[in-house]
């Protein structure tokens, strides 16, 4: 035989060395230097990551292991120690399945390729990334025994290139409903698993989305869902690590700290490690004796404070759309839905403000939202404070035929005009996004491609889960070939309802000017949440309350809404914008540079 085939050959019969995956880990596993903290892992550093990763071993009687977590806790980096124990201990075909193959991209470059380079054990053992072997890509790792394919779950043709033994699928709540109208990505995924059936091991983790629309939570309820309980250090009872738990004096969040409910003993952050190296798994459920599933907050992260986390907790409270993400991303818990309640619009109308002329005080950035209908352009501009708190500046309504360029002028002034400030200064539209996937396309598209260095920029909406408020980059795959941003609106709209059920000024309040009419506010709320199943699975989207109803008061909003995070995207900190207020800014600070951007090169 020849040499490489022969040593693959013989790796492939060698009986498995009975070793787990945290000791795999613990003797091989460097993490390279742009980690956190470079150097040799030590799983002693996040011991409750002990049990997660022994059970992915070869050894352990468990084909499904479900991490449902929070940030910071280091869940995939425990996946990443499995796939080297896989190249070098184990070798076998491994699929990696992220939310989409820009995410795989990014991944492979940012974290496999220095898992790879930083750990001797398997630098022998996958070709040099430069290499040009077809067995080392951005989306395939070949080594002696096996291979580590990696794939999007918007990728049907990925998830079912082949059989595997090993599934690792990462942030399971960021994949598509559908995968290029195949079903659901989670089960082509699993389906290549099929063939090793009692020799498969399976790894979803994520941090969990709405509750009754989370893949992981939906997953760790049929497990035998553990939690890691720390002992008291004043009367050892055993209890996990709960935001209950989690105290502070009155107005000090920076003194955040642990309480026994047994006895009141009170942990403060420096006892952290000590709390974790005693602490241990307890299920608290049955499951199926072949999925061991574990819950993890970010209360448990060593690079997470439990006084960050409070003071966090303190700022977005007020703000249903921010606190769901810290709930989700905190606590690792799912988020019930506050969008899928009908918003009347009567009680809206009834907020109507007056203000004057300028615009309040409170506002720092403006941007527009632009709808672009067979007779009419409509756009609405929106003012911005700190925490996004929100007043609707102007709603027009241009007529006209935007097949001409008359109408596309009008709406460039509209563009171009400065709103009057108390402070005295003249707001500019920072920015503006303009919908080009209806009526017009092809003006739309001439109409931003001469105004990139303005921020006016062509967008297109698009619904379903895990697609973002606003992308990493602009895709050029259009008629125009200009850049257009694809805005995930349905995460746009689920925090504008949240939001407008809202009736205090604060973070995420909504304003409104005495000027809007009945007929916007019908528009503002004219849809609704609907779930749907299809093959078992729950489908949310976003539909209109009544057929042929209209909605470009809601649509504008959310256009604006997404501008403003094109800004955010770019560098923009709005609480910055927000200080740096003539009459607000800090002795000696100067206001930001003008935002650029590659996108408008």
């Amino acid at each position: 035989m020849v040499p490489d085939i022969d040593l693959a050959w013989r790796r492939g019969i060698r009986p498995e060395p009975p070793i787990p995956v945290s000791d795999w880990a613990d003797r091989n596993r460097i993490l390279p230097p742009t980690s956190a903290e470079p150097g040799r892992w030590r799983t002693d550093r996040t011991p409750y990551l002990r049990a997660v990763m022994d059970a992915l071993s070869t050894s352990s009687p468990y084909e499904r292991v479900v991490l449902m977590k929070g940030a910071q806790t280091g869940g995939s980096e425990a996946g990443l120690n499995w796939l080297g124990y896989i190249i070098q201990n184990a070798p076998g075909i491994a699929m990696l399945v992220m939310p989409s193959l820009d995410m795989v991209r990014r991944n492979t470059t940012v974290r496999i390729d220095p898992l790879i380079e930083a750990t001797p054990a398997l630098r022998d053992l996958v070709s040099a990334p430069r290499s040009r072997d077809a067995g080392n890509s951005l989306f395939r790792k070949s080594f002696p025994g096996g291979q580590l394919v990696m794939t999007g779950a918007n990728s049907a043709v990925g998830l079912r290139s082949t059989p595997v033994r090993y599934l690792f699928l990462d942030e399971v709540d960021g994949y598509p409903g559908d995968a290029d109208g195949e079903g659901d990505p989670v089960d082509l995924a699993i389906q290549r698993t099929a063939t090793f059936r009692g020799r498969r091991k399976i790894y979803m983790v994520s941090t969990p989305t709405l509750k009754g629309h989370s893949r992981i939570e939906a997953a760790f309820e049929h497990s035998d869902r553990r939690f890691y309980h720390v002992p008291c250090l004043h009367c050892g009872d055993m209890a996990p690590i709960t935001w209950a738990r989690i105290r502070w004096p009155e107005g000090r969040r920076d003194h955040a700290h642990l309480i026994c409910e047994a006895c009141g003993g009170i942990h403060h952050e420096h006892e952290k490690p000590r709390l974790l190296a005693a602490g241990e798994w307890r299920a608290t459920a049955r499951g199926d004796g072949r999925t061991a599933g574990f819950h993890l907050s970010a209360l448990y992260s060593p690079w997470e404070t439990w006084a960050e986390i409070a003071a966090e907790h303190g700022r977005v409270r007020k703000d249903p759309a921010r606190l769901q993400v810290w709930v989700n991303t905190r606590l690792g818990e799912s988020w019930e839905d506050q969008a899928g309640d009908t918003v009347p619009a009567d009680p809206l109308m009834a907020r109507r403000e007056d203000w004057g002329e300028a615009v309040p005080a409170a506002v720092a950035v403006l941007t527009a939202g632009v709808d672009v209908q067979g007779d009419r352009i409509e756009v609405q501009i929106l003012g911005w404070g700190r925490d996004e708190e929100a007043w609707v500046i102007d709603y027009r309504v241009l007529w006209g035929d935007p097949s001409g360029p008359r109408l596309w002028s009008d709406l460039d002034m509209v563009l171009q005009a400065t709103f009057p400030h108390p402070a005295g200064l003249d707001l500019p539209v920072r920015a503006a996004a303009i919908d080009t996937g209806g009526h017009h396309t092809k003006m739309a598209y001439e109409f931003c491609r001469t105004r990139l260095a303005r921020r006016i920029w062509a967008i297109k909406g698009r619904g379903g889960p895990g697609i973002p408020v606003w992308p990493r980059r602009p895709t050029r795959t259009n008629k125009g070939k200009i850049p257009l941003f694809i805005v995930g609106v349905d995460a746009v709209k689920d925090a504008v309802y949240a939001r407008l059920k809202l009736t205090e000024p604060g973070p995420g309040a909504i304003h409104f000017p005495r000027r809007l009419d009945a007929d916007y506010f019908r528009q503002l709320t004219a849809e609704r949440v609907v779930t749907r199943f299809e093959k078992g699975r729950p489908i949310r989207s976003w539909q209109p309350k009544r057929d042929g109803e209209r909605n470009e008061a809601l649509d504008t909003f959310v256009y604006a809404h997404a501008a403003l995070h094109g800004l955010i995207s770019m560098g923009m900190r709005l609480n910055e914008e927000v200080e740096q207020m003539p009459g607000r800014a800090a002795p000696g600070r100067e206001r930001p540079e003008v935002i650029r951007s590659a996108w408008m090169r």
